[in-house]
C-alpha cells in the first residue's frame, strides 16, 4: 500500500502530520466524494485548546469552506459533533454549525442521531447519550448505495395477507432502510478499538457512511483523523483515504493501527455485531481482523436525486 506525507494523486493514503488547514490547501478542488470527520467540541480534550463559541465557529467555518471547495459534485460532508457545554448550559453544535454549510450552498440530507450507551454520568440534567452527524451533499443528484447498508428486517418472513400481491414478501429481502437513528457503542473502555484517543470513531460507524456515499477508488477525506477510523474503514473497502492529524500521539498511533491492518492483525467491532443483550451474551459476533488488500470492485448500487 503507497502512503504518502503529503498529497499524492497516486497514493492510497495520504497522512499529514500538521494543521489541516495546510493539508487542505493542498488539495484540488472537487478531488474527494466523501468529507467525513469529528471535529473538536470546543470542550478544552487534551487535543484542543478552548475557544469563546464565536471563535471556536470561525474556526469551523474556514475548515469547512476548504473541505467544501475540494468536494466534488455529489459528493457528501458528514460533519459529526455533540454539544458545546458553558457553564452548565449546553448549546447543540449542529445546530450552530448548520448555518455554515447551507451558506457555502449544501443541501442537507439528514441529520442522524449516533446513540450509544455509556457517557460522562450527569448529576444536575439526563446524561448525554447521542450525538449527530449532520449529512450534506453538494448538488442534487449525489452517491447512495442503500443496498450495502441495508439492516436486518425485523420481520423477515412478513407477507401481504390480501390484495393481488397476497402471499408474496412485503419487505424487502435484502434487507430495510437502517434509517437516521443508529444505535452504535461508542468507544469506551473494554472495546476492541479502544486506544489513547478519548473521543475517536467506531470504524462500524465510518463504515455505513464510505458504503452509502462512495464508490470504490474514491477520496475519503477526514481533516480531523485522530487516530485513523475513518481512513481504516475507507481502506477496507477499498477506497483511497486522506487527512491531518496535529497532536504526535495520535499520529503515531494511527501509525500503528494502520501497520496492523496492513499485516492482518487489526481488530474491529464489526458491523453485523448487535449491541450486548447480557441475556444472550452467546449471541455477539465476535471481532473482525482487518486486513488491507486489494479486492474486488464493488458496483455502483444506485444514484439518487433529489431530498
Amino acid at each position: 500500500m503507497r502512503i504518502a506525507a503529503a498529497f499524492d494523486s497516486e497514493a492510497e493514503l495520504v497522512f499529514f502530520e500538521g494543521e489541516c488547514l495546510d493539508l487542505l490547501r493542498q488539495l484540488p478542488d472537487g478531488l474527494v466524494k466523501l468529507v467525513v470527520t469529528s471535529p473538536p467540541y470546543n470542550l478544552g480534550k487534551p487535543y484542543e485548546n478552548r475557544l469563546a463559541l464565536d471563535e471556536y465557529v470561525d474556526q469551523q467555518r474556514r475548515v469547512i469552506e476548504q473541505c467544501v471547495r475540494v468536494l466534488g459534485e455529489g459528493g457528501s460532508i458528514c460533519w459529526q459533533v455533540g454539544n458545546y457545554v458553558g457553564n452548565g448550559e449546553i448549546v447543540p453544535l449542529d445546530v450552530v454549525l448548520y448555518p455554515l454549510f447551507a451558506e457555502l450552498g449544501l443541501q442537507l440530507r439528514n441529520r442522524i442521531v449516533w446513540a450509544f450507551g455509556h457517557g460522562l454520568h450527569a448529576s444536575r440534567r439526563f446524561s448525554g447519550r447521542y450525538e449527530v452527524v449532520l449529512w450534506f451533499t453538494k448538488g442534487s443528484v449525489y452517491t447512495f448505495n442503500l443496498d450495502a447498508v441495508r439492516v436486518p428486517q425485523k420481520y423477515p418472513g412478513k407477507k401481504y395477507f390480501k390484495g393481488l400481491r397476497k402471499g408474496e414478501l412485503s419487505c424487502n429481502p435484502l434487507g430495510k432502510n437502517p434509517g437516521d437513528i443508529w444505535e452504535i457503542p461508542n468507544v469506551k473502555a473494554n472495546h476492541v478499538e479502544k486506544t489513547v484517543h478519548p473521543c475517536q470513531f467506531p470504524v462500524e460507524l465510518v463504515e455505513r457512511l464510505v458504503l452509502a456515499m462512495t464508490r470504490e477508488g474514491d477520496w475519503v477525506l477526514d481533516p480531523f483523523m485522530g487516530v485513523a477510523s475513518p481512513a481504516i474503514a475507507a481502506l477496507m473497502h477499498h477506497r483511497k483515504a486522506i487527512g491531518a492529524e496535529i497532536k504526535p500521539e495520535y499520529v503515531e498511533t494511527a501509525r500503528q493501527r494502520i501497520a496492523a491492518a496492513v499485516e492482518g492483525e487489526l481488530r474491529i467491532r464489526p458491523m453485523s455485531r448487535a449491541v450486548y443483550d447480557p441475556g444472550e451474551p452467546g449471541a455477539n459476533v465476535p471481532p473482525q481482523t482487518v486486513r488491507l488488500e486489494p479486492g474486488p470492485v464493488q458496483l455502483q448500487l444506485t444514484e439518487a436525486g433529489g431530498p
